[in-house]
């Protein structure tokens, strides 16, 4: 496996994680922080810090836009590309403005916040910019009315639509689109049947929830991250605006969470080749591509191991202490803490090398957790001078803005006649594309 980021030349910079209340963050509050550049409160999502996690009425007042609102008000094309569900954390802070990044749809939420006039993040996903032009991830389930069975897995009950007012929000989509050269897909043939030249607006949902992890992938049903990238790219760069692009690598987090450190690696190479095939369709001249992560996890690969060794393999070495033989890769805490007997389980005793083996954790939890450390900034394109040394996380956005000429702050892209000034400044695309962090 050969890195496409090497084309980025070097690490720009960090750029420090916390949210407004933790130190150690999580991905709703960090995805408003580089989605609309502000910090917030950890479970919150396009609201300032104001907003109380979970309390309704503090919802009013304190939301914030985000950088793919700016670049749609433009006139740019704008879209979302996940491997999680499209009303996940990380995409719905491109959105939505939700004081609980839980309430996926109007089921998930308390009676008392219903009442008090407050909505669900599927249903923010279609109203609040309602003519998003791309749309793909997971996220079936929320979107249609309770007990309605899945598409895919009409025998399934956990599948079923989970919506209590009743609304099937993809037909409303279908009905508000269907002359406007818009299209809805649930699976990776109607996908690939589809010419980019010929459509403007595209919803993709093809999970009911997250999609599957790519080693686990079926792939005569559902895409790739590198396939839904490339059909995104070709449908957005018909404008000559430019485009936005938001791209979420989410289920290397959810390996890490699993504790499952192969699935999570095998996530980020084909974030990898996800990132190859944008910079194949885009041009460093006019497109500025940011790289980054909105969080670490408590992962570490160490134990001295020779070059060569697999890096699911074993340490050359034993414990000096219980005398056996341990893993390059362990995390800090997560659900492969392990006693046997009393004593720490003996790993040359199981396929440490099988795709779901849970790595050793010195601490034991049902789910893995975050790290606090600052993560690493990739970015090549105009002005990506601007990302270097260490950053806070807010930050991002506004450099992506200034470099697009989106947004509040467009002075120096005019001259004094007013005109547009290219001299200095030629991005016509921006391009996020988001990770969840590797390596602590």
């Amino acid at each position: 496996f050969k890195s496409s980021l090497p084309s980025f030349q070097s690490i720009d910079g960090f750029n420090s994680t916390y949210n407004t209340n933790a130190q150690v963050p999580d991905s709703a509050g960090t995805a408003t922080a580089y989605l609309c550049g502000v910090k917030a409160n950890e479970g919150t999502v396009g609201v300032s810090a104001a907003a109380v996690k979970s309390q309704c009425n503090t919802t009013r007042g304190n939301e914030v836009t985000s950088i793919l609102k700016w670049a749609k008000d433009a006139g740019k094309s704008v879209g979302i590309v996940t491997t999680t569900r499209v009303n996940h954390a990380t995409p719905s802070a491109a959105y939505a403005h939700c004081v609980d990044r839980d309430w996926y749809s109007d089921g998930d939420m308390p009676a008392e916040a219903l009442q008090s006039g407050c909505k669900d993040i599927a249903r923010q996903l279609f109203e609040n910019i309602p003519d998003i032009d791309v749309i793909m991830g997971g996220g079936r389930r929320n979107m249609y009315p309770r007990n309605t069975p899945d598409v895919e897995y009409p025998g399934d009950k956990k599948h079923n639509g989970t919506r209590k007012d009743g609304r099937n929000l993809v037909g409303e989509w279908t009905d508000r689109m269907k002359d406007k050269r818009g299209y809805y897909v649930w699976n990776r043939k109607d996908l690939f049947s589809l010419n980019p030249n010929n459509v403007d607006y595209l919803l993709g949902l093809f999970e009911p929830a997250d999609l599957p992890y790519e080693l686990e992938r079926n792939k005569e049903t559902d895409p790739s991250l590198t396939e839904m990238v490339d059909v995104a790219i070709k449908i957005l760069r018909k404008n000559e605006r430019g485009f936005y692009l938001l791209v979420e690598g989410g289920r290397i987090d959810h390996g890490h969470h699993d504790g499952k450190a192969k699935q999570a690696l095998h996530e980020a190479v084909e974030m990898d080749r996800a990132i190859t095939r944008a910079g194949l369709l885009t041009s460093i001249y006019d497109t500025l591509t940011v790289v980054t992560a909105d969080h670490s996890h408590v992962f570490s690969f160490g134990g001295y191991t020779h070059r060569g060794n697999s890096i699911f393999g074993l340490a050359p070495i034993m414990s000096d202490i219980d005398q056996k033989p341990f893993t390059s890769i362990l995390y800090g805490n997560g659900p492969g803490f392990k006693f046997v007997n009393g004593a720490r389980e003996n790993v040359s005793t199981v396929d440490y090398e099988q795709n779901n083996y849970q790595a050793q954790a010195a601490v034991p939890l049902s789910m893995e957790t975050h790290g606090g450390e600052d993560v690493a900034i990739f970015s090549k394109g105009p002005l990506a001078h601007l990302l270097h040394g260490v950053q806070e996380q807010h930050y991002i956005p506004h450099v992506m803005a200034y470099a697009a000429c989106i947004g509040q702050n467009k002075g120096h892209c005019h001259t004094n006649s007013g005109s547009p000034s290219l001299s200095h400044i030629s991005p016509t695309l921006a391009l996020l594309l988001s990770i969840k962090w590797l390596l602590c």
